[in-house]
């Protein structure tokens, strides 16, 4: 039976997770479960992840949430994955451990950023502009510190790597989320941190083209959410 990857491209952890399959030619089926469907609370669903989120993965008769934990399982049990995904060296994989845990308490800001932002009324909620400012206060404190730690090395990835490792794409496609923000908000909140833009670029350049095409869904929103923003803009004139 072939890997089963339920997933919705709009959310950041499933895209890291599809973007990773495709780099490593690991043979999947994807399964669309609509966020914005409430598709993730089904009864179906559940029977896959009773935590109702996504990405989730059926491989065979193991069943396996939470991206992190689905991205170090793929690296270990398909053949072919590159050692840099995931090294088998003992220390790395530590470190590469701490920058995942450290993700989901610092820059996974991003998503109740962008959420309260511009998300919650395409989901039939109300913006909540006091989360927004608290996520926005935490996702800046959280790019200076991967600026100033985890990219500190001389590599173009995280601690120091020639190669991107699971980290660099599961942080990567976090802050892509970003996109979907107004560009005068995107500059202010990125602008500062070269270092930060240049990895993104350097971990898209590195999955290409399955990093583009994964987010191709990310890009049609954006553009969009651009041109409504033009048209408000217009008629306010």
């Amino acid at each position: 039976m072939a890997l089963k990857v339920y997933a919705d491209r709009m959310s950041q952890p499933s895209r890291a997770v599809l973007i990773f399959c495709k780099v490593n030619g690991i043979a999947f089926e994807e399964v669309g479960v609509a966020l914005s469907k409430l598709q993730q609370l089904t009864p179906e669903f559940k029977e896959v992840n009773p935590m109702g989120k996504v990405p989730a993965i059926v491989d065979g008769r193991f069943k396996l949430f939470e991206s992190h934990a689905i991205l170090i399982y793929l690296s270990c049990a398909f053949p072919g994955v590159a050692d840099h995904w995931y090294p088998a060296d003992l220390f790395r994989r530590a470190k590469i451990n701490s920058v995942l845990d450290w993700h989901h308490s610092n820059l996974r800001s991003a998503a109740s950023l962008v959420f309260n932002t511009v998300l919650a009324p395409l989901f039939g909620r109300t913006p909540n502009p006091q989360a927004a400012a608290e996520a926005e206060t935490l996702l800046s404190k959280s790019l200076l510190k991967l600026e100033s730690f985890w990219l500190k090395g001389n590599g173009k990835f995280l601690l120091g790597g020639l190669k991107p490792s699971i980290a660099d794409l599961s942080l990567v496609c976090e802050i892509m989320q970003l996109e979907l923000l107004d560009e005068k908000d995107r500059s202010r909140i990125l602008g500062p941190h070269q270092k930060v833009r240049e990895w993104v670029e350097n971990t898209r350049n590195a999955t290409n083209p399955h990093f583009d095409e994964v987010h191709k869904l990310l890009f049609k929103l954006k553009e969009t959410l651009q041109k409504q923003r033009s048209e408000k803009l217009v008629s306010k004139m």
